[in-house]
């Protein structure tokens, strides 16, 4: 499946240069309707009674086809349409002329007694809630769903907007999704991605070129986009060619989600991986490190001082670490290392407005800075004034926190508020979820679909930073190694099963790795 994302006004340019390129709008409606059938034609039996449910556009126009195409199959079909017939324009008016059967005003009462229902109202373009004759028919759809009849929706299952994956109002909930082309970012955002059932792509003849006028930045996260940069071993490295990754710990009562990172960081490939903390805490480290290294470290002073060395050339902070001024203030020495830079968790927490004023835990290594309260600004500001690269890895509450209060990001889709929030902190931004958005701060941004729910488990977002950290620590370039990390994350959750805990993450890593090794 093309792993380009197109937005509603998007997919309108690709069918206009479609139509100006020679395409036949008709042809291309045709087309579509055709792969509703096929769809539809793999879930029924001989005979079965199909209803069709219309709208006034396009989508009409596209259940019209199918209608055809199902009787000609030697379905019993019925129709029905919201609004008249006079209401239906161009290519969708002449697919209506096509028919040879009745057409009855949309009713819930459309659906009655059908085997498989096709929802052909709306597409992806509606913004607004559905009201009346469409909601009533929406409820009547979703009862025959939940009552073991499938639903097949055409571009998007009614009510859904197609760019955000967000219903305003009532939606269709659908077995399976036929979309054309080019799939749309409500097909993976939640909670789109739930209401789409199994999401099929069907080609109608729109040319493939037309994508290079269009540009589109996002993407569906996967392979294609970041397979070419992944850092697989060669015959002439070494460990020191791998780099080091440095993972700072929390007190000695919360090291573990360190340890998750630092095996991670490890796991993907990183030659060495340090975990740094305070002479406490890395007597608890030490106790459960084995290839992974331990350092006692006393200050902040001593931290900059590591990282001065610059082998040392990735940072994982954050998991663990506490909230407050002192975690706020190691971020900032952090940052004026030249090492990429991954921040988690508290560190994310430790600058967002009123946290650090009321909380002064932090990291136990480290003295009290002199340093004054530092905020989102200042983090911000470190973050421009450096030439590494910085991920950011909250999860929806920590992104509140820390963006919540930006004007540019109180409202939207997911993946808006996390293009906005890359533009704003001039990191890569991984909005954590079923539906993680990798943004950059160039506008590229790509929606992870591969978690399974069993992922959601304490400490697998630790081990989530420790992959990306790994990854930057070998060179590869943020934004990818961020979609590298959450897809592998997936991917590992998924070849584990049922009863994950996030130990057994990093040590699932390795049959993923074989199997893409295997594929490359």
């Amino acid at each position: 499946m093309s792993d380009e994302l197109l937005t509603v006004e998007e997919m309108g340019r690709a069918d206009r240069l479609a139509v100006a390129g020679g395409v036949a709008g008709r042809a291309l409606m045709e087309a579509a309707g055709r792969a509703v059938a096929d769809a539809a034609a793999e879930l029924l039996h001989g005979g079965a009674e199909v209803a069709v449910a219309c709208g006034p556009g396009n989508n009409g126009g596209d259940g019209f086809v199918a209608a055809r195409l199902l009787r000609q199959r030697g379905c019993s079909v019925r129709i029905g349409l919201l609004g008249g017939p006079a209401e239906l324009k161009g290519d969708a008016a002449e697919m209506a002329r096509a028919w040879e059967g009745a057409v009855e005003p949309l009713a819930p009462a459309t659906v009655d007694g059908a085997d498989l229902i096709v929802d052909a109202m709306f597409g992806a373009g509606l913004a607004r809630p559905l009201a009346g004759t469409a909601a009533e028919t929406v409820a009547a759809i979703n009862a025959a769903h939940a009552a073991g009849k499938p639903v097949i929706a055409v571009d998007v299952p009614s009510g859904l907007d197609g760019t955000t994956g967000h219903a305003p109002g009532p939606v269709v909930q659908a077995t399976r999704t036929v979309t054309f082309f080019r799939l749309k970012p409500g097909h993976v955002l939640m909670p789109g991605r739930a209401r789409c059932g199994r999401v099929v792509l069907a080609d109608i003849g729109i040319p493939a070129g037309v994508l290079a006028e269009i540009a589109p930045r996002t993407r569906r996260n996967g392979t294609p986009l970041w397979a070419a940069h992944f850092p697989w071993p060669r015959i002439e490295g070494h460990k020191y060619t791998r780099g080091h990754a440095v993972v700072l710990s929390g007190p000695p009562d919360a090291t573990g989600a360190a340890r998750l990172g630092a095996r991670a960081a490890l796991r993907i490939g990183a030659g060495l991986v340090t975990l740094a903390g305070s002479a406490a805490a890395t007597a608890v480290n030490a106790t459960h490190a084995t290839a992974v290294m331990v350092r006692a470290l006393t200050s902040d002073g001593a931290l900059a001082e590591l990282l001065a060395d610059e082998r040392h050339n990735a940072v994982l902070i954050g998991p663990g670490t506490g909230v407050g001024v002192q975690t706020a203030a190691t971020v900032l020495t952090v940052l004026r290392s030249a090492a990429a830079a991954v921040l988690d968790a508290d560190a994310l927490t430790s600058f967002a407005p009123g946290e650090a004023a009321v909380k002064a835990a932090g990291l136990g290594f480290l003295m009290r800075s002199a340093e004054p309260e530092a905020g989102r600004d200042t983090v911000f500001a470190a973050i421009a004034a450096r030439s590494a690269p910085v991920v950011l890895t909250p999860h929806e509450g920590e992104f509140k926190r820390l963006f919540g209060e930006l004007p540019e990001l109180q409202s939207g889709s997911k993946l808006e508020r996390a293009r906005a929030a890359a533009a704003a902190s001039g990191a890569v931004v991984v909005l954590k979820g079923p539906d993680t958005v990798i943004a950059a701060p160039d506008g590229r941004a790509a929606i992870n679909d591969n978690a399974p729910p069993w992922l959601a488990t304490a400490g697998s977002g630790d081990v989530l930073a420790g992959l990306v950290t790994g990854l930057l620590a070998q060179r590869m370039p943020a934004f990818e190694a961020a979609c590298a990390a959450v897809w592998l994350h997936g991917e590992a959750a998924t070849a584990f099963g049922l009863g994950l805990i996030a130990e057994d993450l990093p040590e699932t890593l390795p049959q993923v790795l074989r199997r893409l090794e295997t594929q490359r």
